[in-house]
């Protein structure tokens, strides 16, 4: 099995819109990508209400059967264009990617 987390710090404004507002719009398009490829086992995403210093903005979970899996989700169409919106409003992005 693997596991995809990734965060994101967007930016204070972004496409005429608030961190808030692109928060809420990146969640509900990572949530639209569930299922998008064979051997995607699972996706949540959320928006962190705690606001520390040390918080990102947004989050992605995800597991996937195999690497192969994890690629084809990669280079899809509908994850490219998520992608799009995210180099757009986002500052900062971490990522981790492990097997278990």
């Amino acid at each position: 099995m693997v596991r995809h987390v990734v965060m994101w710090r967007l930016k204070e404004f972004a496409l005429g819109n608030s961190r808030a507002v692109n928060a809420a719009l990146l969640r509900d398009r990572l949530v639209g990508l569930r299922g998008l490829v064979t051997g995607m086992v699972a996706l949540e995403a959320g928006v962190d209400y705690s606001g520390t210093a040390s918080s990102f903005d947004v989050v992605l979970y995800s597991e996937f059967t195999d690497r192969v899996a994890l690629e084809s989700y990669q280079v899809h169409p509908e994850h490219e264009a998520v992608k799009a919106f995210v180099v757009e409003v986002s500052a900062e992005r971490a990522v981790v990617d492990y097997e278990e």
